[in-house]
């Protein structure tokens, strides 16, 4: 028989009894203890709030002072071509140049490709030849003017001349009227003189339409010499197009530059929009970068930069320009740097890392564990106040270095708080020990 069940289920069994039947026993007891349970909590209490008053957060600090730093923007960006252009064909036509080979070096007005040209003279001969017929058409013409402002003259001659007649036939048709109204004329005399109205009126009406006549001569006459004239300025227009064509059949170099490509093969057909060569200027180069919005306004034409590519070399150069229509879809702005390479030792689209000379600030050199967040999120580090409490100052981040970071927003001289701040919130008491600052 075991002997330690059965030791359990007395104890067990004392326990109930004394809880169910003894409750009023027990809880009297409690009753009594709890006061003084109370006073001796109240005593320990007082004295830890004592004791915490006396206690202190030991805290790392620095004594920090503000500097001149040259806040340069820095950003990453690429190296590119200062000019670049696609040589194309603007006619057709078979190359019948030898071809240059890529990354040879040409200079301004070289020949890149030649195309056969035809009969494109033939059509030039013959347009010139159309020009000459014209241009001769238009004395021809001009000389028919004087005759018909001769004609125009003699028309009114013959108007004026009519325009008598009938004032005198009228005079005496009057005078026929008068007289016989009086009894010295015969009817005979007054039909006499009024038909010799009739006839000088209808040689009036001819006169004005002879002059009528003169003056469509004329009109004519000056048409036909704008018709001459048109002619002319077709011909010439034929004749530009022709020698614009033969033109076309070369294809030099704009600028001085690298062949990028080879130009086109001897005996290849090339229709226009075709390929030639491609060419490109590498003196100077130019670095292009995108500077965010909030700090395109720190960078100024004409400022000093410095850029270290991906293969380590460090060039210099200055601003030349600054977008002032940002990229739609990252905000940023488009930075020029004009770079002197007359070595052609920079490359087109070389990787660069960029830094601008920008407006020097007032700023903390401070190691990164100095860093912390507010409730809010807010970027900062907290600083030891006269009085030795801890208070937060929210900073901006200059630059990084390996050794540190560069800080603005605090004030010129400050205790910076960098082993310990995670542990302490604004108005804790701290007790610093300071180290000797970074340089």
């Amino acid at each position: 028989m075991r002997l330690f069940p059965i030791l359990a289920a007395i104890c067990v069994s004392a326990l109930i009894y004394a809880f169910i039947f003894q409750r009023d026993t027990l809880l009297g007891k409690a009753d009594a203890a709890a006061p003084e349970t109370v006073a001796a909590t109240e005593t320990d209490a007082s004295a830890t709030d004592s004791t915490s008053e006396e206690t202190r957060v030991g805290v790392v600090a620095i004594k920090s002072m503000a500097r001149e730093v040259d806040s340069a923007v820095v950003l990453r960006g690429q190296t590119e071509a200062d000019r670049q252009v696609a040589l194309r064909a603007e006619t057709s036509g078979l190359v019948v140049s030898s071809p240059a080979i890529k990354g040879s070096f040409v200079e301004e007005g070289d020949l890149m490709c030649r195309l056969d040209p035809g009969t494109r003279a033939a059509s030039l001969a013959e347009a010139q030849a159309r020009l000459a017929e014209a241009q001769s058409q238009v004395p021809a013409a001009e000389a028919a003017v004087p005759e018909a402002e001769a004609r125009i003259e003699e028309a009114k001659a013959r108007v004026a001349e009519a325009q008598a007649v009938l004032d005198e036939a009228m005079i005496n048709s009057n005078a026929a009227v008068k007289l016989k109204d009086s009894g010295f004329a015969s009817e005979t005399r007054v039909a006499s003189t009024q038909a010799a109205v009739r006839g000088a009126e209808a040689a009036v009406v001819s006169a004005n339409a002879g002059l009528k006549s003169a003056a469509s001569g004329i009109e004519a006459v000056a048409a036909g010499i704008e018709a001459a004239k048109a002619g002319v300025e077709s011909a010439r227009s034929a004749v530009a197009g022709a020698e614009k064509e033969i033109e076309r059949l070369t294809i030099s170099a704009p600028f001085a530059g690298l062949l990028e490509t080879d130009t086109a093969e001897l005996g290849s057909l090339l229709q226009p929009g075709d390929l030639c060569a491609t060419i490109i200027q590498l003196d100077p180069i130019m670095l292009v970068g995108f500077v965010p919005e909030i700090e395109v306004s720190r960078v100024a034409l004409e400022a000093p930069a410095e850029a270290e590519l991906a293969s380590g070399e460090k060039v210099s150069g200055a601003v030349v320009f600054i977008s002032r229509a940002a990229d739609p879809t990252t905000r940023t702005f488009r930075i020029e740097i004009e770079v002197p390479n007359p070595d052609l030792a920079l490359r087109d689209g070389q990787t660069a890392e960029i830094a601008i000379a920008a407006e020097g600030k007032s700023a903390h050199f401070l190691p990164q564990s100095a860093l912390t967040l507010d409730d809010t999120g807010a970027l900062g580090v907290r600083l030891v106040t006269d009085t030795d409490q801890a208070v937060f100052y929210p900073v901006t981040l200059l630059r990084d270095t390996p050794s540190g970071i560069w800080l603005s927003g605090l004030p010129d001289e400050a205790n910076v708080i960098i082993i310990g701040q995670e542990y302490v919130s604004d108005g804790v008491l701290v007790a610093a020990s300071y180290q000797e600052a970074a340089e």
